[in-house]
């Protein structure tokens, strides 16, 4: 029993060796596999080499050949001064063999092939001499020759032999390399069979580390949990306003991802992240704390009052200090500037409301909808562009809603569908009457017309309306293509209807389709499903 105790490994000791284990039988077969790959793909890249060399040296023998022969038959010397650019080029893929395969050009027969072409080169040197001399017959007469022929076949039988020794050779180094990496494939099986069972027993070690753990996590979750029990009641106001703080955090979060997302963020970004950061948070900070300031006071102001009624211990400083402050007046002027203060707090919280409700941030999920609300906003929101500024008239809003049921559908994105629809309309209008005050042309009311009425059981359909200059046909066709725009640099991206297209059709399953023609208006149909089908 003492021997079977000092035996025993404890679980670090049995990942430890399983880990050593590993490393010792895998790290030398991956370096060895890494090897032998790397020297058979160099293999493959020298044979390939290799062949494209011989194919070379025998197209250039060819030119060569050719170039004297033709230098003989026609006594030119364009032909002389083409077998002297090509001569070098033979000579460098020549010496690029040798260096990529040097044991094939020291043999017996590569000495015979050297002699062979040193000698065609000699009578070709000497033909090239007889042809300057005007001795062109003899020239011809040396390059068709028995002994040139024969000189020509040795040295072409010496290249095919050579080309097939060197593909040989390849071809044997493959097979080693074939069976080296057989080799180690069999020997990383063998590893794997040994270590198979070691990985499995720290499994099982892991599991059971894994399942004390949860258990002794566990006993500390009833421990805290019964800690937070007994101090439920003096933090339940702070942990109440640190929920807040934390949902409003994850709503400014999904604010900023779908600021990002999308085109509407960028018009209405800097307005709802601001709110959204700088005024959310600080009033609801306030208007929360007004309750307790106005109890606060009520209950100071009471005691001040109780003071006054028992008109003891009278200090003649103390009144001259409360003539100087007119305590009167403080207690009658606090409650009103209490009241104004809330007043002030649900006006700018209504304003944010109003905002969110637009916008939708924290409303990611599809669900009913009042499609009316929605549009409502979006006119809210573009108040002031409707209102016109400088010579700018205003511009009329008719609402001719029909009776619409709630509408499944994405809040936030519809209605930057309609914050789209609605700055196009309005810009357009804008850009019209400019052109009309330019060209003295009558001016006209100008307005937008929202519609809305339900198709059918399963859709509803909103129309919104402008009259102004209308758009032509060739621009009509690509109003929902990306990044089309017609209006000047920097004051368009092209995204807006695009974006609007996908809102539309992909996410809602709908439709979205332009009526305009010049001089007409323009009216954009949207079809949105009543529910969607998933």
């Amino acid at each position: 029993m003492h021997f079977h105790n000092k035996l025993r490994f404890v679980p670090s000791q049995i990942v430890t060796i399983t880990l050593l284990l590993t490393l010792v039988l895998f790290i030398p077969q991956i370096c060895l596999n890494w090897q032998a790959y790397y020297n058979f793909n160099s293999i493959t890249k020298n044979e390939f080499k290799l062949q494209m060399l011989s194919d070379e040296i025998t197209y250039l023998d060819e030119v060569l050949t050719m170039s004297a022969r033709m230098n003989a038959a026609t006594g030119k010397i364009i032909w002389e001064e083409r077998y002297r650019q090509f001569e070098p080029k033979l000579d460098l893929a020549i010496k690029k063999s040798i260096q990529l395969a040097p044991k094939v050009y020291e043999n017996e027969d590569a000495k015979k092939v050297d002699a062979a072409n040193q000698r065609l080169v000699a009578m070709e040197y000497q033909s090239f001499e007889l042809v300057k001399k005007n001795q062109k017959e003899i020239a011809q007469i040396l390059l068709s020759n028995r002994e040139y022929e024969t000189q020509k076949q040795i040295y072409a039988d010496g290249v095919a032999k050579r080309k097939r020794n060197i593909s040989l050779q390849l071809q044997q180094k493959v097979d080693n390399y074939y069976k080296r990496m057989l080799w180690a494939i069999l020997e990383s099986i063998i590893s794997l069979a040994m270590l198979i069972p070691a990985w499995l027993l720290v499994l099982h070690l892991l599991q059971q580390y894994l399942k004390a753990k949860k258990i002794a996590q566990a006993a500390l979750e009833e421990t805290n949990y019964r800690l937070e029990m007994q101090v439920a009641e003096r933090t339940a106001k702070l942990k109440h306003k640190n929920n807040q703080l934390q949902q409003t955090l994850q709503e400014l979060q999904h604010a900023q991802v779908q600021l990002i997302q999308t085109e509407k963020m960028s018009s209405l970004g800097q307005l709802v992240a601001g709110v959204a950061h700088e005024i959310n948070n600080p009033v609801n900070f306030i208007y929360g704390n007004l309750m307790h300031v106005r109890e606060y006071s009520q209950d100071l102001l009471s005691l001040i009052k109780l003071y006054q009624q028992q008109k003891f211990n009278y200090n003649s400083e103390l009144n001259s200090f409360i003539d100087e402050i007119d305590l009167e007046f403080i207690i009658d002027d606090l409650p009103k500037i209490l009241s104004s203060m809330a007043v002030g707090t649900d006006r700018i919280r209504e304003i944010v409301l109003t905002l969110r409700n637009f916008s939708r941030l924290d409303e990611a999920e599809m669900k009913p909808v009042d499609i009316h609300e929605g549009i409502n906003s979006t006119l809210l929101i573009l108040q002031y562009r409707l209102k016109g500024k400088h010579k700018q008239q205003e511009i009329a809003i008719i609402k001719d809603y029909g009776d619409l049921p709630l509408v499944e559908c994405y809040a936030g994105g519809l209605n930057q569908v309609f914050m789209n629809i609605l700055s196009n309309a309005i810009d357009a209008l804008y850009e019209w009457e400019e052109e009309c005050l330019k060209g003295e042309a009558k001016k006209h009311l100008a307005s937008i017309t929202v519609h809305t009425q339900v198709k059918n059981e399963d859709c509803v359909m909103i129309s919104i309306k402008d009259n102004g200059p209308g758009i032509p046909e060739e621009v009509k066709n690509k109003l929902f293509d990306p990044f089309f725009t017609t209006k000047p640099i920097g004051k368009g991206t092209g995204l807006g209807l695009s974006i609007s297209y996908q809102i539309i059709v992909d996410k809602h399953k709908g439709k979205i389709k332009c009526i305009s023609a010049p001089g007409k208006g323009t009216e954009f149909l949207i079809e949105i499903p009543i529910k969607q089908t998933r």
